[in-house]
């Protein structure tokens, strides 16, 4: 990647990020962290509003206003194949809205790139489509991001139903089926539970809020020290 590009790269970073370390820069960038600390430097000199300190991390005071980006050719193609994966993978309303998003997309772009959505040859198939998989994945979704409690009727591996009560933390795909993660307070603790096992489900008007040591962090935390 040529300087200029990654210079580029590290506000694009930044304009997304709250904060971020100079060892999460270097990791997604693939340079060493003295690398990221001489390019801060140089952005800073150069006027954009970068402030932090090495080893809490770095952020933008304030918006900028950037050129629009143009999208490279493997760019392109990236986004095409991730949006007929979530259009195949995602349930209803956000592959939907993947399809809109591809739509703008092309509406933008130029000639030559268009041609590149409409003749990638990358696709996304699934062939056992269940409706209610697509509903139940939406349901999740929604009682994620507005932190809703969920009753559930479980269907075990043994065959057993069970009735739970969870608060909705994160879904998981992986490769053919979506994992729902909650904290569940028959068990009072994290639990995973298979969409495709979930018999019913029935979201609260009640809100939750995060507990220490209960939270989506909190989980991941545990799967990655075991």
């Amino acid at each position: 990647m040529r300087r200029a590009d990654r210079l580029f790269q590290i506000v694009q970073i930044l304009r997304n990020k709250r904060l971020i370390t100079a060892k999460a820069l270097a990791e997604r960038l693939e340079v060493s962290e003295r690398t990221i600390y001489r390019d801060i430097q140089d952005l800073s000199l150069s006027g954009v509003p970068v402030e932090g300190e090495a080893g809490v991390g770095y952020r933008l005071r304030h918006a900028i206003d950037i050129p629009p980006i143009m999208f490279t050719s493997d760019e392109i193609e990236a986004l095409v194949v991730g949006a007929r994966m979530v259009k195949a993978w995602a349930g209803t309303e956000l592959g939907y809205s993947a399809q809109t998003a591809l739509d703008k997309i092309t509406a933008v772009i130029p000639t030559e790139l268009r041609t590149k959505i409409e003749d990638s040859k990358l696709f996304s198939l699934r062939f056992d489509q269940r409706q209610d998989l697509d509903i139940n994945l939406d349901i999740c979704r929604k009682a994620i991001d507005g932190k809703h409690p969920l009753q559930i009727v479980y269907c075990r591996a043994d065959g057993e139903q069970s009735l739970r009560r969870i608060r909705p933390l994160g879904l998981y795909f992986w490769g053919n089926v979506w994992t729902l993660v909650g904290w569940c307070e028959l068990r009072d603790d994290f639990r995973n539970f298979r969409l495709d096992r979930i018999q019913s489900l029935e979201p609260e008007s009640a809100t939750f809020t995060d507990i220490e040591g209960q939270s989506l962090q909190d989980f991941v935390k545990r799967m990655t020290c075991m």
